[in-house]
């Protein structure tokens, strides 16, 4: 388990090593931030509130309202202003009921399996025998037509390739790094996915199986919200445990199983929601610029997105609880925001820029972005999207908090979150460096994504560094700078 290096939180000896003559830190204000977010923080209520009564956030589903309306109103209990959740139009969201996949023959063995989001429901429950198609071509696919009516079906060959590394973990050595998304090794079938799946409905088939490309029992799982009403619905399942039911069908043993599967589609409020609060900027000449500070709130739908990312939305609750605690008083707004539908897409980054910042003048306002989301526990630093002269001033910002446990910005950039969307509209937006340590080969998407990774300690110091940085960039004299772009 990582465990944060954590020295007296009074303790600035040394802080102003390297940082520039020319951009102020305010070591009384960090040496504050450092006390509230140490001695009363409430980091592990917020987190096992979120993971363990919301659990598992799929956008637009019912879990995922009820925790943005939780935060909503934890925001406007701490005094924040203008704490609401900001529609934008989604679709129709989608809940698990349950699901039970069994081996019943050649002897019994309840098998771990999760359906995939946006999935519809079995009719009833099913028990069959597999028939197994993955090394199978198209034409011999439709010439077993009769036998795959009501059929329970495993569509993929055995699970060879895993996903059994994390990415390189940045922040740590000189050496340059980029990350993005980790490459997850497909399943695999004879026939391509998308015929496989239109033969099999055509055939009428009651299931489909496919493993996951996990080890150990761990299962990742997704889910496409444009699946149609009447597809055959699919569950995945532990690689070991499918690769032991192809096994046995290659072999010509007979498999017998028992499916059942409840899904529901909600289509009443097509809408999802950001989570917006604010602590409002004093300074007559600034206050309408605006310093914003995210993470996602939706997650997966297998564990409890204690990682993905419920960490990183106790890390900005916590910074602004932290913020309205001292009674702040910045010169820019500070604005937090909880984003939905990351997974999806960023579209609630996405629509916040469209409602928000559709115009010049509106993105001039825009002091900086500051996201928390891939990887987990606590922050090393900031990655810089190739922005040198930004990463100058988070340099500065960077040195009293060395003794919670950051090393360094890192001027290389990441993909695949919220902070990218600002990124492609010329503004600045930087993503925590957060730890990989078994997160891409274990919590990831998964249904091993539970608090239990993530220590009270990763989580105070995170919110205490967003704490930190919001505070500086809402008070300096100029915005972060933009970068300059090809």
């Amino acid at each position: 388990m990582r465990r944060l290096v954590c020295a007296s939180i009074l303790c600035l000896a040394g802080a102003a090593s390297g940082i520039t003559a020319q951009e102020a830190v305010d070591f009384a204000m960090v040496a504050r931030i450092k006390e509230e977010g140490l001695q009363r923080s409430r980091v592990r209520e917020l987190y096992l509130t979120l993971s363990d009564a919301f659990g598992a956030r799929l956008t637009a589903s019912p879990s995922y309202t009820q925790a943005a309306r939780w935060a909503r109103d934890r925001f406007a209990e701490w005094g924040l202003a203008n704490a609401r959740l900001e529609p934008f139009m989604f679709g129709r969201g989608w809940s698990l009921e349950k699901v039970s996949v069994e081996m019943t023959a050649p002897r019994y063995l309840p098998l771990i399996a999760y359906a995939d989001a946006w999935t519809p429901s079995m009719t009833g429950v099913v028990n069959g025998r597999a028939v197994y198609v993955g090394d199978k071509t198209a034409a011999e696919i439709q010439a077993m037509a009769p036998q795959l009516r009501g059929a329970i079906v495993l569509a993929r060959l055995p699970q060879a390739l895993f996903m059994d590394g994390d990415r390189p973990q940045p922040g740590l050595s000189d050496r340059p790094v980029r990350t993005g998304n980790p490459v997850i090794p497909p399943t695999r079938s004879v026939t391509s996915a998308d015929e496989l799946l239109l033969l099999l409905q055509r055939a009428g088939a009651a299931v489909t199986l496919k493993p996951s490309a996990y080890r150990d029992g761990t299962v990742g799982v997704t889910g496409n919200r444009n699946t149609a009403s009447d597809a055959v619905p699919s569950i995945a399942i532990a690689a070991e445990h499918y690769n032991m039911l192809a096994r046995l069908a290659s072999a010509g043993v007979p498999v017998e199983l028992r499916i059942e599967l409840r899904t529901r589609y909600h289509e009443d409020d097509l809408n999802t929601y950001n989570v917006l609060a604010e602590i409002p900027g004093t300074d007559p000449a600034l206050r309408d610029e605006v310093v914003l500070v995210g993470a996602h709130l939706d997650s997966w739908h297998t564990g409890n997105g204690a990682t993905d990312n419920g960490d990183g939305v106790v890390g900005v609750m916590e910074a602004m609880r932290i913020l309205a605690a001292l009674g702040v008083r910045p010169r820019r707004t500070i604005r937090a925001a909880l984003w939905s539908g990351e997974e999806q897409g960023l579209l609630g980054a996405r629509a916040y820029l469209r409602q928000h910042l559709a115009d010049p003048a509106a993105r001039d306002r825009l002091a900086v972005y500051l996201n928390d989301d891939p990887g987990s526990g606590r922050t090393l630093g900031f990655y810089m999207e190739g922005n040198a002269a930004a990463k100058a001033i988070f340099d500065a910002w960077l040195e009293p908090l060395k003794d919670l446990g950051m090393t360094r910005n890192i001027v290389e950039g990441i993909g695949a979150t919220d902070h990218v969307p600002f990124n492609e509209a010329g503004l600045p937006g930087f993503n925590a460096i957060k730890d990989f340590e078994a997160y891409d080969e274990r919590t990831r998407h998964t249904n091993a994504d539970f608090p239990e990774r993530v220590t009270d300690d990763e989580l105070k110091q995170s919110a205490i560094v967003l704490a930190v940085f919001a505070w500086h960039a809402a008070v300096r004299d100029g915005k972060i700078p933009r970068a300059v772009r090809p």
